[in-house]
């Protein structure tokens, strides 16, 4: 008969084995998902360069590069409709360039709103207009974002807590 302790040694000796061989799978993947990510921020930034040099109405400067110095972040992608994702990269506001993808739905709900002649808004009421749970998570992932677009010029705060587009953002004669 068998010792428990002798069991027990070999079933921890089993799962480490198996530990072992799924942190070498993780490793590899993770390499793998650097090089894809990577590749996909080239042709990103590719698309994004062919982009600026063929829209006609911008004209941009040498004091433009100035102003956005290359982090060795890929630029936003205007139009998606993915969820936040982390490191995503907010630009600060400038005539002429689209939203973040992935905060172009604040932003497309504040600018709603200005457009109807309404107020600012909560992250409450924000999560409440995305289909959000109102659990303190949700929210407070919302308001990092509007705080984030805040910083950037992409909305005001004018009371805490309570967001609309920024003036620039809005047009003349809105965002107030």
């Amino acid at each position: 008969m068998p010792s428990v302790v002798g069991l027990l040694e070999e079933g921890e000796l089993t799962a480490r084995r198996r530990v072992d061989t799924l942190r070498e799978e993780a490793d590899r993947i993770q390499a793998e998902l650097v090089v894809a990510e990577r590749e996909l921020n080239e042709w990103v930034i590719a698309r994004s360069r062919v982009s600026e040099v063929l829209s006609p109405g911008d004209v941009a400067g040498p004091g433009d590069a100035e102003e956005q110095p290359d982090r060795g972040e890929p630029p936003a992608l205007p139009g998606s409709s993915e969820a936040a994702k982390p490191k995503s990269v907010v630009p600060v506001w400038r005539a002429g360039l689209a939203q973040s993808a992935d905060y172009q739905r604040v932003v497309q709900a504040l600018a709603d709103r200005n457009r109807l002649g309404q107020g600012p808004l909560t992250c409450q009421e924000m999560a409440a207009r995305f289909g959000l749970d109102p659990v303190p998570a949700k929210i407070e992932a919302l308001r990092a974002k509007a705080k984030r677009l805040t910083a950037r010029g992409w909305l005001a705060e004018p009371t805490p807590g309570r967001f609309m587009l920024g003036r620039a953002v809005a047009g003349p004669g809105g965002g107030s």
